[in-house]
C-alpha cells in the first residue's frame, strides 16, 4: 500500500468523539447490550459525531462459554448497532464483541453511519496470551478502513497497539485516526498509556483508545480511556469508574505535525523486515 500524503490538502476538520467507558458484566450479554442505547443517547444529547465502546463488551473474556454466548455471526450486535446509529444520527464505534462463525470465535469490531450501514468490520489480529484468547478465539486478517466526515480512520483492537509495524501499516492509507477498543488490566496501566502516546506520535495521528473498568474472576480493569494527539500529547483521560465522556479535536493537527515533519516520506521500506 502506498502512502498517500496529497500536498496543500488541509484537515479543518472539528470532530467530536463520545467514549463511552463500560463496567461489563461477566458472560451476560443481555445485561451488556442493555447499556448500549443509554450511552448512544447521551453521546447524541452531547452533539457527539462518534461514540466509541470498549472490546468484547457483550459477553467480557468468559472464553470458556462462547458456545453458548458468543453472537452468530455478530448479528445480534449488527442490528443494534446500525438501529442506534440511524435512529441518533452518529457514527457507533461497536469496540468489538465476541462473535461465532461457522464453529469458530473472533473478537470483532463493528462500525456504523448515521445511516444505519455499516462501515467496516474488523477481527483482533494478534491474539493475547495471558487472556487465553489463543485458546479460545481465531485471529482476523484483514485491514480496517473507514471514514467520519472525509477523515480517513482505523481501528486496532487492544494487544495490538504492542504491535507498532501493524499499526504503520493500517496508518499507511493516510488514516488520521486510529481507534482502540480495550480490556487492559490495570496492571499494565502505565505500560497502556505510554503505547498509546507512541503509536500516536510515530504514525502522527490522534489515537481514540476506549478501555473497560471494573473486574472479572481473573482481572481488573483500569480504564483510563483517552485521546492522544499526533505529538503524543494527553488531551482527555478517564480515571476508573464507568462514565461517557465527550470530546472535541481538531483534526487539522496531523496536517501540522506531518507538515512539520514528514516521517512518512522519509521511510526506507526497502530495509524493514
Amino acid at each position: 500500500m502506498m502512502w498517500h500524503f496529497l500536498k496543500g490538502r488541509r484537515h479543518f476538520m472539528k470532530l467530536t468523539i463520545s467514549f463511552a467507558q463500560l463496567d461489563i458484566y461477566f458472560g451476560e450479554p443481555d445485561k451488556n447490550f442493555a447499556q448500549i442505547e443509554p450511552a448512544v443517547k447521551q453521546a447524541a444529547e452531547e452533539h457527539a459525531d462518534i461514540v466509541v465502546f470498549p472490546e468484547m463488551w457483550n459477553t467480557g473474556y468468559d472464553l470458556t462459554r462462547f458456545a453458548q454466548i458468543a453472537d452468530p455471526d455478530g448479528q445480534r450486535a449488527k442490528t443494534l448497532l446500525a438501529k442506534l446509529a440511524k435512529k441518533y444520527q452518529l457514527i457507533v464505534h461497536g469496540g468489538s464483541v465476541a462473535t461465532a462463525h461457522n464453529g469458530a470465535y473472533y473478537n470483532t469490531t463493528y462500525i456504523f453511519g448515521p445511516d444505519g450501514k455499516q462501515l467496516t468490520s474488523y477481527q483482533k489480529v494478534h491474539l493475547f496470551g495471558l487472556m487465553r484468547e489463543d485458546k479460545y478465539l481465531s485471529a482476523g486478517h484483514e485491514e480496517d478502513h473507514f471514514q467520519i466526515k472525509g477523515i480517513n480512520a482505523t481501528s486496532v483492537i487492544c494487544y495490538d497497539i504492542r504491535f507498532p509495524e501493524w499499526l504503520r501499516t493500517l496508518s499507511l492509507d493516510d488514516s488520521r485516526i486510529i481507534f482502540v477498543p480495550a480490556e487492559w488490566p490495570t496492571v499494565r496501566m502505565p505500560q497502556w498509556r505510554r503505547l498509546l502516546a507512541a503509536r500516536a506520535i510515530e504514525n502522527q495521528s490522534f489515537v481514540v483508545a476506549v478501555n473497560r473498568v471494573g473486574s472479572d474472576p481473573d482481572n481488573d480493569f483500569g480504564g483510563h480511556s483517552g485521546i492522544y494527539n499526533p505529538l503524543g500529547d494527553e488531551l482527555l483521560t478517564l480515571n476508573d469508574q464507568p462514565q461517557l465522556k465527550t470530546f472535541t479535536i481538531d483534526t487539522n493537527e496531523t496536517d501540522n505535525a506531518r507538515g512539520f515533519m514528514p516521517v512518512f516520506a522519509d521511510r526506507r521500506p526497502e530495509l524493514y523486515r
